[in-house]
């Protein structure tokens, strides 16, 4: 279990007054994600956000939380993360009417590039790193390539949102509680290529992969994971702000206090594991070790999670090849 110098826990988040930085920022300071740690918040914002930041530092500080300690607003990013154990990227530039992927991967990139530098630069050494805004894999990528000093396992994006909507999808098929589901996966990329895999899925410690039949898992369980967030949208009006922020508490709540489960899903740059190659920031089952992710490893794969795992990377080493082209990684 991860525990700090004293009890005192500095965190950064960016985009911080938009919507999931607004559900995520009540959870943090409620003690949800770090514990009995007071914990020192820094809300990143640019232009317009910085106003709603003020308001938003307002209305915690109203809340009286026991753990929150000081609310600060930054725009430059090096105070922003000046000595922060934990920093949670959330701000990203949306897609714009008309606009292509690769032009908003060249946006980001701009945007995650001067993060990644002012990380390694200002953050303590052993800073702990989710990048949530989209596309997470590789502005995560770019950040790893920025942020010089800092170890590749230091730098995740979340794919946590992904492996907890594939839960939510397998407990209500086999009508049983999510907390008696483990050892899901989700590979690759956080697009519709993913790949959500409960081939070593359990049921309170047995494989359920027989209770689940072969034409829903293709049909309907992997493209309704990758697309919920689509689904979300027409459904509601609005993203999934709240589910996305609550994936965020997981997965750095796990990080930072341990994991009560063999692994969870976490996208970090490959080191080559499953042919996925270096560099490429991909979703693997990971496990805690000495507070790091690590990749599972000895996992064997069927010809049908190699096709699918090799789609979902093509289209990662494509995105990272466009950055690539700009310069950003």
């Amino acid at each position: 279990m991860y525990v700090p110098d004293s009890n005192i826990v500095n965190v950064a988040v960016t985009g911080a007054a938009g919507q999931i930085g607004y559900s995520l920022l009540w959870r943090i300071a409620n003690g949800e994600v770090f514990g009995n740690r007071r914990v020192h918040l820094r809300l990143i914002e640019v232009g317009e956000g910085l106003k709603a930041a003020k308001g938003v530092a307002m209305e915690l500080m109203d809340s009286a939380f026991p753990f929150l300690g000081s609310v600060k607003i930054e725009e430059d990013l090096h105070e922003g993360f000046r000595d922060v154990h934990a920093a949670i990227l959330v701000g990203s530039k949306p897609r714009g009417k008309g606009e292509e992927r690769a032009d908003l991967l060249v946006a980001n990139g701009k945007i995650f590039g001067p993060q990644g530098k002012a990380l390694a630069e200002a953050a303590r050494p052993d800073v702990k790193v989710l990048v949530v805004g989209n596309p997470a894999n590789t502005n995560a990528a770019i950040v790893a390539a920025h942020a010089k000093g800092l170890a590749p396992q230091q730098i995740t994006a979340m794919t946590r949102l992904d492996h907890n909507r594939a839960l939510a999808q397998v407990a209500e098929r086999l009508d049983v509680h999510v907390s008696e589901l483990s050892h899901m996966i989700v590979w690759g990329n956080h697009s519709a290529s993913q790949f959500p895999d409960v081939t070593e899925l359990r049921l309170n410690g047995h494989p359920v992969g027989n209770k689940l039949d072969e034409a829903w898992l293709t049909d309907e369980f992997i493209p309704r994971v990758a697309k919920r967030g689509a689904e979300i949208i027409e459904v509601r009006g609005h993203s999934s702000a709240a589910s996305a922020a609550s994936s965020a508490v997981d997965h750095m709540r796990d990080w930072f206090q341990g994991i009560d489960t063999e692994w969870v899903s976490v996208a970090l740059p490959s080191d080559g594991s499953y042919g996925v190659p270096e560099g490429i920031v991909c979703s693997f089952p990971c496990r805690l070790v000495d507070d790091q992710w690590e990749i599972v490893q000895g996992l064997q794969l069927s010809d049908f999670q190699r096709e699918r795992l090799d789609a979902t990377v093509a289209e990662l080493q494509e995105e990272f090849e466009t950055v690539k082209r700009e310069g950003l990684v």
